[in-house]
């Protein structure tokens, strides 16, 4: 069939009725509730910081009020209830959105650019990972917090946890297959190691240290995300490849996942509220300001530029080079998730609005974010490698010990590694951290140098953590343009019917309006030979309806005839 091409031209009058419209649409009811949200989730940020530490001269030390005090701690669990709230509904939500997410992502793609998406994903994640130590290793060396600030002092009640690597490797492929679905949707694998160190008496009057660790493999509460990942996406596979067989199972997983984003819209209502109390509280809870001075202010500031360096600049530029997106627009989008992730400080229940920000305000495909994010809410820990790097180089200069090229080379990839397996909820990285520690050979009680500040740390590194998550989205969406385009155009052929009979089809070419979210022609229409234009009649009640509906719809054409 022969076509012959006709050139619309744009005028002026034609780009600035596109402003207009895009200044409608970015002007509706939806988009300006979301803004008055976003600034909403701030500002109970800063008036939570604010409050906390005014409210902080009100404070007990002991169980009474004496002295003039008012708040006991058992009035700041009180305070702190309405943000446990919020994070029980985020937490609430986690399991039915990994599942219909994952499945229904994995429902509409075929089973070798499922896998081809999985390994992009999973080798940005670990270079990413790996690129987090690599910079926090050089802030360290260079800074060198351990070296000033003078001593610290431990607190009492500081954690002290034991573990070892293969302890950790082991319980990850146990969580992989788990002998129980139903049971990973709140328990997971865990190993209880128990040392004992004993004094032990040698020849020729010498003694040494023996240390016997126990392992004892149990169970403890939350959700097995390996092992439901691993089943959703061998399950998601299994439904594309049975096709119509499983259409049915296919629609409910889709339906499943609508309902799961609405209650996600209705539970970010709450978010300004929720976020407030978690963060008044925590300040309330803290024993000591002077906690941030000396040396261990400065071991905070060395990971804080570091996260900064990693979230602010190497990720951007990462987004930047492959995809050409623009930086700023993208970290914008994904302001609400940020705040979101610093109240809770975990990327586990700051998943659902990252759902959210990625494909609604980012413009990134449902496919490519419902089978990235839950994996990268697992494995993809870069504020945690950051840190964990930087303090197990900063213990050491505590006590002394040099670190040669070896073991600084050991630090970074123990770092990633151990972030892999640290658990997406608040402090999982203590537990690590120990993993680390016994790499460079130091004692694993040494970790209670920094349970201080750590609460305050981990809040910013789950942020950077959720935000490299939405940067491996964008990036996997561009690399995976070419599959993503195969499988729409397979859809549209399933879809439309064979109209080889009739020459009467009209193609053209469209390109995307990213910030506005609308398909605009790119200046040039294509039409059969045999086309007929539609006409026009002077009774408003006989004007062709298609032409009516696609001047309401794009609004940016000229109209050509013949």
């Amino acid at each position: 069939m022969s076509h012959h091409i006709v050139n619309v031209q744009k005028d002026a009058h034609m780009i600035i009725t596109r402003k207009v419209n895009c200044c409608q649409r970015c002007c509706t009811k939806k988009n300006l509730k979301e803004q008055a949200l976003l600034i909403a989730t701030i500002t109970a940020v800063i008036l939570g910081i604010a409050i906390g530490i005014a409210l902080r001269s009100l404070k007990c030390s002991t169980d009474e009020r004496i002295n003039g005090c008012r708040i006991t701690q058992e009035d700041i669990t009180y305070i702190d209830f309405p943000g446990q709230i919020f994070v029980n509904i985020l937490k609430m939500l986690i399991l039915p959105l990994i599942v219909s997410s994952i499945i229904s992502s994995l429902a509409d793609l075929d089973a070798k650019s499922a896998g081809k998406m999985g390994i992009r994903a999973l080798i940005y994640y670990l270079g990413t990972t790996l690129i987090a130590a690599i910079v926090g290793i050089i802030l360290v060396l260079s800074i060198r917090p351990g070296s000033r600030g003078g001593t610290i002092q431990i607190k009492p009640d500081s954690k002290v946890v034991e573990g070892r690597t293969v302890d950790t490797i082991l319980d990850l492929l146990r969580n992989l297959f788990p002998d129980n679905l139903v049971e990973a949707a709140f328990r997971s694998f865990a190993t209880d190691l128990k040392v004992n160190r004993t004094l032990i008496s040698g020849p020729n009057e010498t003694n040494y240290n023996k240390t016997i660790y126990k392992a004892t493999v149990g169970k403890r509460d939350g959700i097995n995300v390996l092992g439901l990942l691993l089943f959703c996406i061998v399950f998601g596979i299994l439904i594309s490849r049975l096709k119509e067989k499983a259409i049915i199972l296919k629609n409910f997983f889709k339906a499943m996942l609508e309902v799961v984003m609405q209650l996600i819209g209705i539970a970010m209502l709450y978010s300004p509220i929720g976020i407030f109390f978690l963060i008044v509280a925590k300040i309330l809870d803290m024993d000591d300001l002077r906690d941030f001075l000396g040396s261990l202010g400065l071991y905070m500031a060395t990971v804080l530029v570091g996260l900064f360096i990693h979230g602010f600049i190497i990720l951007p530029l990462i987004l930047f080079i492959i995809t050409r997106m623009n930086s700023f627009k993208y970290i914008r989008g994904m302001s609400q998730a940020l705040v979101t992730a610093f109240g809770t400080a975990s990327s586990s229940a700051t998943l659902p609005v990252t759902f959210r920000c990625v494909e609604e305000k980012n413009g990134i495909d449902r496919r490519i974010s419902h089978l990235v994010l839950p994996v990268g809410a697992t494995v993809n820990m870069d504020g945690t490698a950051l840190y964990e790097a930087v303090a197990a180089i900063y213990i050491a200069q505590l006590n002394g010990i040099s670190l040669n090229a070896v073991k600084i080379i050991v630090t970074s990839l123990t770092s990633t590694l151990a972030s892999i397996g640290a658990a997406s909820i608040p402090q999982a990285g203590l537990v690590t951290m120990v993993i680390v520690l016994n790499a460079l050979g130091l004692p694993s009680e040494e970790v209670r140098t920094i349970y201080a500040v750590d609460w305050l740390l981990d809040r910013f590194r789950t942020a950077i953590n959720v935000f490299g998550d939405s940067i491996g989205c964008a990036i996997v969406q561009h690399l995976s343009r070419k599959e993503l385009d195969a499988l729409d155009n397979q859809e549209t052929t399933a879809t439309i019917p064979d109209t080889s009979h009739s020459n009467s089809t009209l193609t053209t070419p469209m390109s995307t309006d990213v910030e506005c979210g609308t398909d605009t022609p790119n200046g040039t229409v294509i039409y059969p030979l045999n086309y007929i234009p539609p006409t026009t009649n002077d009774n408003p009640m006989c004007t062709n309806l298609s032409e009516t509906n696609n001047a309401d719809r794009d609004n940016n054409i000229d109209r050509t005839s013949f």
